[in-house]
């Protein structure tokens, strides 16, 4: 990640928005006892450097998947070494178009890391198995159940799907 460099008023201003990104200009104002001409114009600039992309929501807890596991894939390196980067693109495009699966990464040449979520380990081990596992081609599956967070709790309910 690059460093950028943002005052104090700027980080206090994305904290607030963070915590809850329906609040209105005054409220921000307010809190911050800061002018509200001030806050307008420090919000309009964060946006058109890019630095706020959007405004979004994070779902509740009766939307959220009651248990997360993070999946590790690894493919068999084909004697073709070329069309590995297919086959993970591949293995890519597959996970994140099923259901459970909340986000997908790419780890090293020949790795994929899945979020998955489900109502419990049973469920989440049973998907693994009859829909993970069965795909061609693959050294490793491995997963790691999530039992606590103790950063980034509601990232299952940024990320679910509804």
């Amino acid at each position: 990640m690059r460093m950028v460099q943002l005052d104090d008023l700027d980080r206090a201003i994305l904290r607030l928005l963070k915590e809850d990104a329906r609040l209105t200009i005054s409220e921000i104002a307010e809190r911050l006892n800061r002018p509200e001409s001030t806050i307008h114009f420090r919000i309009k600039k964060l946006q058109e450097r890019s630095f706020i992309e959007k405004y979004t929501i994070v779902l509740g807890e009766q939307l959220r998947p009651k248990t997360l596991a993070i999946v590790y894939v690894q493919a068999e390196t084909p004697i073709i070494e070329d069309f590995l980067e297919r086959y993970i693109q591949y293995l890519m495009k597959t996970l994140s178009l099923l259901p459970n699966v909340l986000a997908v990464a790419r780890s090293d040449k020949d790795g994929v890391l899945a979020i998955i979520g489900g109502e419990n380990r049973e469920q989440i081990d049973k998907f693994v198995e009859e829909t993970i596992k069965v795909m061609p081609t693959l050294k490793r599956v491995e997963v790691f159940p999530v039992n606590e967070f103790i950063k980034g709790d509601s990232l299952a309910g940024f990320l679910v799907s509804v």
